[in-house]
């Protein structure tokens, strides 16, 4: 515990003026991230006895080592500051609101030439005009096949278009009226956009002026006895009638308003949104977190302010937000606001009137949501809990395990051998933490060398990390030999849900630039997919390392057998412990991650083609290059002058390319299995697939002694 006299700056070092500030750890990691109209009197509140501070803020305080600031010149500036620094750095001492569920929007993809409507969830792209949020998928669901009568927008994914469009046949919503066909010309693009333009205008609230539309059309149709098409309206007005009546008005005035509302006590906040558009409640959402920080109403408002529109524009920010506090100050938020809109933004608390009623129905939404917060996290935390006191009593640890690590080892019959390392802390999954290895030390199948290779790869970085930052000062001459390990460290670059990301730059560890580290924190317990090889090639890695104060154990698939180093009996734990539970659930965890990756990196293989190996070509000229030529083999056969007409490749380009299918040796020629005919080599624009699904085994993870005989 630090003594914040230690490292408070002295009288006059802080400028009388709007900022921002950073409290950092001893190892240099951003713990708290705080905005100021004037530095010097907020900074000077934190360094005052100990005994008058909030025992958060007082904790904050004496786990900081240093704090640093930044001069801005407006407070909208700082505003601005602190939510890209809490965003970069993720400190551990501000308040982090965590979305209750993962919200479906209804989204048209007015960037596509043809936009799509369809149910989006996680994060916003660009060029795409989103609804909502909705509770519930099957909603979205249900208004869009009403709306789809009137405006036949086209819902089919890019696969079933492109299929539609080769064939000259429409799907079924084409024939029954549900599409306008744009994939077999029926409407040419700018008829379809005009459409989805019509949909979005009506999916944002500009509803009565289109129905009278609708009605007059009715009426002239009638006039002129054209009573099948007046009848056509007459539905089309009943279906958008519908599917109005399915967000009840609740704002008579057709306001566009967030309402915000907020239920707390002293450990936890929740949080409750309803998006008003036109209104009608077109969308709620709930937020939770907890108070880890010292903060007043006002504050946890201006925190959710920050997180809903920190990656808004436009339309997307209403044009009022109505809160139950105000953040103190309140003009740099609503200026912040109103930035991001482009127009003016009213941020105020409702005070009589449908607005101070509707906002007590979202208040009564927020304090609901806490207390089935509370019994949930009551009921959850029990149960983790006692699996982890049962995992400790049975494998004999100190403490209970609250940080456990679980590798896994997948291939195909040997081919792209990888590794998986899944994170649980405190028996909750910690996806942020998920890594990904390729096997490069050896080629082809070894579970057990596998595994000794990835415990070695990942603990090597940790004593490099554990250096870096001077908490491991030893005199063991490990870090030449750890460098040469990061170097071929981890298959990087993991997405939310657990599928494999891109391709991300080796990390580069730094003194001082505060962002957590990717190997920092060490386990207490090391679980490994398998049996005893296994364990003690896990146990065999740890011990060369100079590591001898992580626990290791192993669970087989085919018993379920805890196995422990040294051991030759297993750990048999009943198959109703909470233990075993969450074991199991680690253990499928890092099994489900690595043959998701192993998968991914053979799906790549399989697609790949000459072009892949042109360094500096993306897969934008690629397509640009098969599109001109037609196909590979025509694109061999082409000059260079013929090359640099393609839009993008210079003639630097272009030679590069030429060179490259030179040296590539064109695929083999296809064989007609059913005739023997050796058929006409015309390398595709596409990379080669099988004609059909072929199930072939995966091997993932080592379980047990029957290793070789798992699928």
């Amino acid at each position: 515990m630090a003594d914040p006299s230690s490292y408070r700056p002295k009288p006059g070092q802080i400028p009388d003026t709007p900022g921002v500030y950073k409290f950092r750890d001893e190892h240099r990691r951003v713990i708290y991230v705080g905005k100021a109209k004037s530095l010097r009197q907020r900074l000077a509140s934190y360094f005052q006895d100990l005994a008058n501070l909030h025992p958060r803020t007082r904790t904050m305080v004496t786990t900081a080592a240093s704090v640093e600031w930044t001069v801005v010149s407006t407070e909208v500036e700082a505003l601005q500051l602190e939510y890209s620094w809490i965003k970069e750095y993720d400190p551990r001492f501000n308040v982090k609101y965590r979305d209750d569920k993962s919200y479906p929007y209804l989204a048209v993809t007015m960037n596509e030439e043809f936009p799509r409507v369809q149910v989006m969830r996680g994060h916003k792209k660009k060029g795409v005009r989103y609804f909502g949020p909705y509770g519930h998928a099957w909603a979205i669901r249900d208004t869009v096949d009403l709306l789809l009568r009137v405006f036949p927008v086209r819902t089919c994914s890019a696969g079933v278009f492109k299929n539609a469009a080769r064939t000259g046949r429409p799907c079924l919503l084409g024939y029954i009226g549900k599409c306008s066909a744009p994939c077999v010309g029926r409407v040419s693009p700018e008829e379809h956009r005009e459409l989805a333009e019509e949909f979005c205008d009506f999916m944002a609230g500009r509803t009565g002026t289109y129905i009278r539309r609708q009605e007059q059309q009715m009426a002239e149709a009638a006039e002129e006895m054209e009573y099948e098409r007046a009848a056509r309206l007459r539905d089309d007005i009943e279906a958008l009638k519908k599917a109005m009546e399915k967000s009840a008005v609740v704002l008579a005035d057709a306001t566009d308003a967030d309402l915000i509302a907020v239920a707390e006590d002293e450990l936890e906040a929740a949080v409750q949104i309803f998006h008003v558009r036109g209104g009608r409640v077109r969308g709620q959402r709930g937020w939770v977190t907890d108070k880890v920080e010292a903060v007043t109403t006002g504050d946890l408002v201006e925190h959710a302010t920050q997180q809903l529109y920190g990656e808004e524009t436009g339309d997307s920010v209403p044009k009022e937000v109505l809160v139950p506090a105000l953040p103190d100050p309140v003009e740099p938020v609503q200026e912040w606001l109103t930035a991001r809109r482009g127009s003016n933004v009213s941020l105020r608390i409702p005070q009589r009137g449908d607005k101070k009623a509707l906002m007590e129905t979202v208040q009564r939404n927020a304090l609901q949501a806490l207390a089935l917060h509370k019994t949930k996290r009551a009921s959850d935390l029990t149960t983790r809990s006692r699996a982890l006191e049962e995992i400790a009593e049975a494998l004999d640890l100190d403490s209970a395990p609250l940080r456990i690590e679980c590798y896994d080892i997948s291939h195909l019959q040997g081919d792209d051998v990888v590794a998986s390392m899944v994170v649980f802390e405190d028996g909750l999954q910690r996806k942020s933490e998920y890594r990904r290895f390729q096997i490069k030390g050896f080629a082809g199948q070894d579970d057990v060398r596998s595994m000794h290779e990835v415990i070695t790869r990942r603990f090597r970085r940790y004593l490099v990390e554990k250096e870096k930052t001077g908490e491991w000062t030893d005199g063991a001459d490990t870090s030449a030999e750890a460098s040469s390990s990061v170097a071929a460290g981890p298959e990087p670059g993991t997405d939310a849900d657990g599928t494999p990301g891109g391709e991300v730059p080796e990390i580069t560890f730094t003194e001082d630039d505060g962002r957590p580290k990717r190997f920092a924190y060490p386990p207490q317990l090391v679980v490994v997919d398998g049996g005893r090889p296994q364990v003690a090639a896990a146990k065999r890695a740890l011990d060369e390392l100079g590591i001898d104060d992580i626990a290791v154990c192993g669970l087989a698939k085919r018993l379920e057998e805890v196995w422990l180093p040294d051991d030759d009996d297993p750990v048999v734990l009943p198959r109703s412990s909470e233990g075993l539970y969450l074991l199991q659930r680690v253990r499928d965890e890092a099994h489900r991650f690595a043959i998701t990756y192993q998968r991914a990196k053979r799906a790549k293989r399989f697609r790949s083609g000459p072009l892949d190996d042109v360094p500096g070509l993306g897969e934008s000229r690629k397509q640009a290059l098969i599109k001109h030529f037609g196909s590979v083999k025509k694109l061999r056969s082409a000059t260079i002058d013929q090359i640099c007409e393609v839009p993008g490749i210079g003639r630097k380009t272009a030679e590069t390319i030429a060179v490259a299918l030179a040296q590539a040796a064109p695929a083999a020629p296809a064989v007609n299995t059913a005739t023997g005919e050796i058929m006409e080599d015309d390398e595709d624009a596409a990379p080669a697939t099988t004609a059909g699904p072929v199930e072939e085994p995966v091997t993932a993870g080592a379980s047990d002694e029957r290793r070789g005989q798992e699928t």
